[in-house]
């Protein structure tokens, strides 16, 4: 199985990680949903955000309890031409490099490569895959395939409602 990740947050100190696991990148049907809800988070740090993510992310691992084969995170695996590590990096290091993980940003971070677009659903706004422990190709062709006709794929717009619903 495959895992979507994301966290929300609700002020300073309450946070809530949502995950879905599915088999298909090519499908709608997901087969797993969990939520895990934390407090006494990390504050936010300007260039040094996986503090804060990074053990949300490991809590929502420790629920499902299974090791994914692929983890897609809302977010950067890299930073920057230089690549510097972003929470992607981070997540692949905290398990050990045994599973890859691929980034999905909506947003451009400052001096993200040109290669690291993806254009989907007709949408002329691209999203922005980086990756670690697969191939970058790959990485890209599995976030273009992804089940859903608009710029976002259904299963990752399915995670980040879980976790916007949670912590509403």
């Amino acid at each position: 199985m495959n895992l979507a990740v994301d966290v929300h947050y609700q002020g300073d100190d309450r946070a809530v990680a949502a995950g879905i696991l599915f088999a298909d990148w090519a499908s709608d049907v997901i087969a797993r949903r969990e939520t895990v809800t934390l407090s006494d988070i990390a504050p936010y740090e300007p260039g040094a955000f996986f503090k804060r993510e990074l053990p949300c992310i490991l809590a929502l691992l420790e629920a499902f309890g299974e090791t994914p084969r692929i983890i897609v995170i809302d977010g950067y695996v890299t930073l920057g031409a230089d690549r510097r590590d972003g929470l992607g990096a981070h997540l692949h290091r905290a398990l050990g490099q045994a599973v890859p993980v691929i980034g999905v940003a909506k947003t451009a971070f400052a001096g993200t490569p040109a290669g690291t677009e993806v254009l989907r659903g007709g949408s002329r706004r691209p999203l922005y895959v980086t990756s670690i422990g697969i191939d970058h190709g790959e990485a890209k062709r599995l976030i273009r395939t992804m089940h859903g006709a608009h710029r976002l794929p259904t299963v990752l717009n399915a995670v980040d409602r879980a976790c916007r619903g949670a912590v509403a």
